[in-house]
């Protein structure tokens, strides 16, 4: 079973977490960030498409405000949540998000953790502290080597609320 080990980082713990992740060896497919687009979308220096399903995304971008590690990763740009709020993400959260929104079942961020396998009550306090300023960060491992090297990395940074939760695949297609 596909394995995601989450933590709630600062921004500059965040940019220390994806370099290292990288020079670990795992792939920019494989992780990913979200934290609350609390200067606006305006701030960036430059704009990156998306693979978020469409009307999920209301702009795209990285700089230097967010670090350059940021512009390794996949698929960076911004959401909006109804309820929620902006969102800046990259990588797989980015589908997991757009379904999440086009479902809505529990809905946004709490919705979409919880379908790549997270417990709700874990689910509703990472988007408590996403809200009020962490990033999420996230990396999907395929074997408990990776898992433990992921977590030896959170640790590392500092960041905190280090978990892990079995991965769920995202489906892009409507129930019908």
């Amino acid at each position: 079973m596909s394995i995601s080990v989450f933590c709630i980082a600062s921004p500059s713990q965040t940019d220390t977490i994806i370099n290292n992740l990288r020079v670990a060896g795992f792939s920019s497919n494989d992780i990913s960030v979200l934290m609350a687009d609390k200067k606006g979308t305006r701030d960036f220096a430059h704009e990156h498409n998306t693979k978020a399903p469409e009307g999920a995304v209301t702009g795209a971008g990285t700089g230097a405000a967010l670090g350059g590690a940021l512009g390794w990763l996949v698929g960076i740009g911004a959401l909006a949540s109804p309820g929620v709020g902006p969102f800046i993400a990259a990588g797989p959260i980015m589908a997991a998000l757009g379904g999440a929104a086009i479902g809505g079942t529990v809905g946004g961020l709490t919705g979409a953790l919880i379908g790549m396998g997270m417990p709700e009550f874990e689910a509703t306090q990472y988007e408590g502290k996403v809200r009020s300023g962490g990033s999420l960060v996230s990396v999907h491992s395929d074997d408990s080597v990776e898992t433990a090297r992921a977590k030896e990395i959170f640790e590392r940074a500092g960041a905190t609320d280090i978990t892990t939760a079995g991965e769920h695949a995202v489906s892009s297609s409507s129930p019908g």
